[in-house]
């Protein structure tokens, strides 16, 4: 039994870390995940294409969840199936703001569902959920980052409250986007969270813009207010809105995501290529999660 599946990456628009709601777009840029389920084999083992060293507690984990949730005996017309093996590929950096943990959920638990033919088993939204759940369990999140899940799965930008895992609004965006990702990483279990909830006022302001359909506008406000609280700077933030409107640290860092016309954003891609890393030109993505 064999799944695949690939949930895209994200920026942010609303960190969630100073109030428990956030806010998150999909961007064209993909992490795969191949799931082989077996009936004899004990236990779940997990790899990461190219990255023999990294933690693959939270791929295991998801696919753990799904089997004990759809891949028992009680599921009539599905064997019983005891363990497998989990392999992700991705485009995205790790530890980089860019929700590679959450696409990395996403496309197991969806593979793992495509192994046992159970993808109608379970909502879009119940999907991203189990992801979180798993990712809440291993340790890997503060907040659950249910904002940067939603957005993966569902596709477009969404709204939510993590405190209970509901998206509150959802809309498609039809933007091109700059990345710029320097060459050290952030994990986001290790942010400073009461240092975050300090900016709370500036945190519900960007949530009101973001519901009222005014994006571009949050994610800068939100740029330049968790860039502060997370000890980045802000320099990429001001050269970009020379061009742009919209521009915004992303998840807890070290990326940067710019968007909006795109002979803007190579423009701020020029300014942003003197700095040390790596910047790219993508689009936002509207399907979310799919079987491949």
């Amino acid at each position: 039994m064999e799944g695949k599946a690939a949930a895209p990456a994200a920026g942010t628009v609303l960190n969630a870390l100073a109030t428990g709601r956030g806010a998150a777009f999909a961007i064209d840029e993909y992490t795969t995940a191949t799931v082989e389920l077996s009936t004899e084999t004990d236990g779940v083992t997990g790899e990461v294409a190219g990255a023999p060293d990294a933690d693959t507690r939270l791929i295991e984990r998801c696919v753990e969840y799904v089997i004990d949730a759809h891949g028992g005996p009680q599921n009539v017309g599905v064997p019983a199936v005891s363990g497998g093996t989990v392999r992700t590929e991705s485009d995205v950096p790790m530890a980089s703001g860019l929700k590679s943990s959450s696409a990395a959920a996403n496309a197991t638990v969806m593979a793992t569902l495509d192994a046992l033919d159970a993808t109608d088993r379970m909502s879009r939204e119940d999907m991203a959920r189990l992801g979180v759940m798993a990712a809440r369990d291993v340790g890997v999140t503060v907040t659950g980052a249910f904002d940067d899940a939603s957005a993966s799965m569902l596709g477009g930008v969404t709204v939510t409250d993590n405190e209970d895992d509901t998206v509150l609004a959802r809309d498609e965006t039809d933007w091109d986007v700059l990345v710029w990702t320097p060459p050290e990483q952030s994990f986001s279990a290790d942010a400073d969270v009461e240092r975050c909830r300090h900016i709370a006022p500036m945190a519900r302001l960007v949530e009101d813009l973001a519901l009222d359909g005014d994006y571009q506008r949050a994610m800068t406000v939100n740029g330049l207010a968790f860039s502060a609280a997370l000890d980045f700077e802000t320099d990429p933030v001001v050269d970009a809105l020379q061009h742009v409107e919209g521009v915004s640290l992303s998840g807890t860092g070290p990326s940067f995501t710019a968007v909006g016309d795109r002979a803007a954003l190579e423009t701020v891609r020029d300014a942003w290529d003197d700095r040390p890393g790596d910047t790219w030109l993508t689009t936002t993505q509207t399907e979310g999660t799919q079987t491949v």
